[in-house]
């Protein structure tokens, strides 16, 4: 019996089973190698990843993806870029409510975009060069940069002194850092770190006032009473 010989007589080639796949656009075969770029790169550095790991992962060959990518770089800087457009485009500021209200909403929406993304947002803070230079570090920066301003828009300020811009920059790095640890250990219900985070916001912005009065004049006033609430 040929070496191709199947039940009933009928031999199914490679060629046939590739013809067996499921066709794919254009835009939907690049989009799942991105997929499994992401999951891959959020696991292990990028150095440590191949063009033939990713093929491998998505079901693909090495010439497909270079094909779409060119190489491992232009790869990852694809699903760097995808995973920073999903989170711009989730955190779109609410537009009624107090600015803690909005806060919790947008904060909200971050953890349900790192939880539901958990590759994505990975490889989007932890991957890449260690000097964060060229591409991958304007990408980083980029979508920081939209965080921070936002969070002055829900603030009402257009130019923030440096207290404050420091102040709100140094509230990101802590709630990047908490949210990659909370998908690392989940030992901390999701609703209570997010709280807590609001709380590490109003008591900095509480400090911050003191040493800034333009800043403490911008501190709403239902942050204040969160911070000492009435008996």
């Amino acid at each position: 019996m040929g070496d191709h010989a199947v039940a009933g007589g009928k031999a199914r080639s490679p060629e046939g089973a590739r013809r067996g796949r499921r066709r794919l656009s254009v835009d939907e075969r690049r989009d799942e190698l991105i997929e499994a770029a992401l999951q891959l790169f959020s696991t292990r550095p990028p150095e440590d990843i191949s063009i033939d790991d990713v093929a491998a992962a998505a079901g693909a060959s090495r010439a497909l993806v270079y094909h779409y990518f060119g190489g491992k770089y232009e790869l990852y800087l694809a699903a760097l870029g995808s995973a920073a457009k999903r989170l711009s485009v989730l955190l779109e500021p609410p537009a009624e409510g107090a600015p803690l209200d909005r806060l919790r909403i947008s904060l909200e929406r971050y953890f349900d975009f790192a939880e539901s993304h958990a590759a994505g947002y990975t490889a989007l803070l932890r991957g890449g060069p260690a000097d964060r230079s060229g591409e991958v570090g304007e990408i980083v920066d980029g979508i920081r940069q939209l965080l921070l301003d936002r969070i002055l828009h829900s603030l009402g300020v257009a130019a923030p002194q440096p207290v404050l811009r420091i102040t709100l920059r140094s509230w990101m790095a802590a709630v990047e850092t908490a949210c990659l640890d909370w998908l690392e250990n989940r030992d901390l219900p999701r609703p209570d770190l997010e709280r807590l985070l609001v709380d590490h916001l109003v008591v900095m912005l509480d400090v911050a006032g003191r040493h800034d009065p333009g800043t403490g004049a911008l501190i709403d006033r239902s942050a204040r009473t969160e911070l000492h609430p009435s008996p």
